[in-house]
């Protein structure tokens, strides 16, 4: 299965970004740094994530 991979605009030249390709109803994530460590999830995981992101759920890890 070949991917096409997408990051954010928001990320840095100096490789901190997540990368994002969906595949048969799969989101995949992984970091530009480890290519080979890839997440699967479903969309409706990765909204309720995303939802709680933007909420502030997980504020405490970045502080």
């Amino acid at each position: 299965m070949e991917l096409h991979w997408r990051k954010s605009s928001f990320s840095a030249d100096t490789g901190n970004c997540i990368e994002i390709a969906e595949h048969d109803g799969y989101v995949f994530l992984r970091e530009s740094d480890d290519p080979e460590l890839v997440v699967r999830t479903t969309r409706r995981k990765l909204r309720a994530f995303l939802d709680g992101a933007k909420a502030g759920e997980f504020d405490d890890f970045v502080a």
